[in-house]
């Protein structure tokens, strides 16, 4: 699944406006004019290959995800002695995604698993603690785009519906 079909799916699913999407990735650390917006949001066909979409790399998906955070739950202050981090990607974008909305969203584990039940899927507590594991652990599991699709349908069906 490509990051800007992520980003349109994720952004129906929280009821975000273009201006609330400028802003996140404004608090995530990178800026857009509300033009090139409209371009990451934009749907193109597998034919169409001219600049009408914006791709947007892992480290832009970053970016968002982690002014998602900040957008949901407020600016954190750096503890004394430590300085602030500019997104590092590594990991695979799905697993990011997950661990991500979970924490801006203040989801429990048991909430997870009931959003990924309404999106079809059903998930033991076990699979879902390994994908939310930092990567390079023994036992992290790299999220597939079927396991990511199925979580922002149950988002959505859970927050619109």
């Amino acid at each position: 699944m490509e990051n800007n079909d992520i980003l349109i799916r994720l952004r129906y699913a929280l009821n975000l406006k273009n201006q609330e999407m400028k802003e996140i990735f404004k608090l995530g650390g990178k800026e857009f004019t509300q033009e090139e917006i409209l371009k990451i949001l934009t749907k193109t066909s597998e034919e169409e290959t001219d600049d009408s979409q914006l791709k947007v790399n892992d480290k832009m998906m970053a970016f968002f995800l982690n002014g998602l955070v900040t957008f949901k739950r407020g600016k954190q202050d750096p503890k004394p002695g430590q300085a602030p981090e500019a997104p590092q990607v590594k990991e695979h974008v799905n697993n990011m995604l997950l661990k991500k909305v979970k924490v801006a969203l203040q989801l429990t584990t048991e909430d997870m698993l009931d959003i990924l039940d309404d999106g079809g899927i059903a998930v033991s507590k076990g699979e879902l603690g390994a994908i939310l594991r930092k990567a390079g652990h023994r036992n992290y599991k790299e999220c597939g785009d079927n396991f990511a699709r199925k979580f922002l349908k149950g988002l959505t069906i859970r927050l619109r519906g």
